[in-house]
């Protein structure tokens, strides 16, 4: 497949390596020339290079666009490459606000296209083996689940577009908080209440540097999470809980530790738990897996795993803690 690359940073680069195994970068796109320029030279691939997104995406020899920009806009250049046709694979959140995102919601409902939001933590091995044992009932029905993600920023933090609320749309929650209540919706389903907390504790910047949330389903699931980037110490908790037993993912590679997880089974007497462990040491395969999957609903033409309507409604779950003053309640 020939792809752009819009968007030239670091995630953008992240996407090439894995493109590059089987797919050939015919544009990269930049407002930096010089970090297209890169990009391109990093290719291999003797691909065209432009500081205007729209020629990117108008390239006739393009058939699926990378959107990898700041978040405010994900959601122009995704619509922009609907209309011209395009698969896309957009980084999350996909946009700033739900409102934002719905034009190209809308749009892609008009087209057999593949569209799919960057959501790499579903593809996480840990978290798609637990994917696997809630499916065939090796917890039992699900009643909550818990998440922790975080990190500690770094030396000017506070000044990069993450914390300008108008390139980024809000801080933390924004950031790492969707993927945990993406996590969240995946395992048990859409929330309809909605409690959250968004404060900024440490980081001098007028966007959140924290989030808590309890979200709670029509049936009565909760979901407590906590994304923060005062963590200090990198860390990644999710943790399923079933009427028969429970599931613990920890650490995500790299900084955030060896991946892991660990299954709990109920006995029938209670007590300590039957437990197996399962490690996932080495490199992160999630963008790799993530990648091969978009590719291959975009050949096929099947529909994407992780849709515009995810987001959408990750994003719902944000404007509500955002729209009343941080704190919401429903």
């Amino acid at each position: 497949m020939n792809f752009a690359i819009v968007g030239c940073g670091q995630i953008g680069r992240k996407r090439l390596k894995t493109l590059i195994q089987r797919d050939r970068l015919i544009v990269a796109a930049d407002p930096l020339v010089e970090r297209a320029q890169e990009l391109a030279a990093a290719s291999r691939q003797n691909a065209a290079v432009t500081s205007d997104w729209r020629a990117a995406i108008a390239n006739p020899m393009v058939q699926a666009v990378i959107v990898s920009t700041t978040n405010d806009w994900l959601a122009p250049i995704t619509l922009a490459a609907i209309e011209s046709g395009k698969h896309i694979l957009v980084e999350k959140p996909a946009a700033r606000t739900a409102l934002e995102l719905k034009p190209a919601m809308e749009a892609a409902e008009r087209q057999r296209l593949c569209i799919w939001v960057g959501f790499n933590l579903r593809y996480h091995p840990a978290i798609w083996k637990a994917r696997e044992i809630t499916g065939s009932g090796g917890v039992g029905p699900l009643m909550y689940v818990r998440g922790r993600y975080g990190h500690g920023g770094r030396i000017g933090y506070e000044r990069e577009w993450r914390a300008d609320p108008k390139v980024s749309g809000g801080g933390e929650l924004l950031d790492q908080g969707v993927h945990l209540i993406d996590l969240a919706r995946w395992f048990v389903g859409d929330f309809e209440q909605v409690c959250g907390y968004a404060p900024t504790y440490h980081w001098k910047m007028p966007v959140d540097d924290n989030a808590y949330l309890l979200l709670k389903t029509r049936e009565g699931q909760a979901a407590w999470l906590h994304a923060s980037c005062t963590q200090w110490k990198n860390l990644f908790s999710f943790e399923i809980f079933g009427r028969c037993g429970s599931l613990v993912i920890e650490g995500l590679g790299g900084s955030y530790g060896v991946e892991r997880l660990t299954h709990y089974r109920v006995r029938p007497e209670l007590g300590p738990p039957e437990t197996t462990i399962w490690e996932f040491p080495g490199d992160d395969p999630s963008w790799e897996v993530e990648f091969r999957e978009f590719v291959r609903a975009a050949e096929e033409g099947k529909s994407a795993n992780t849709s515009l309507r995810d987001a959408f409604a990750a994003l719902e779950v944000v404007d509500r803690v955002y729209g009343s003053g941080q704190q919401a309640s429903a």
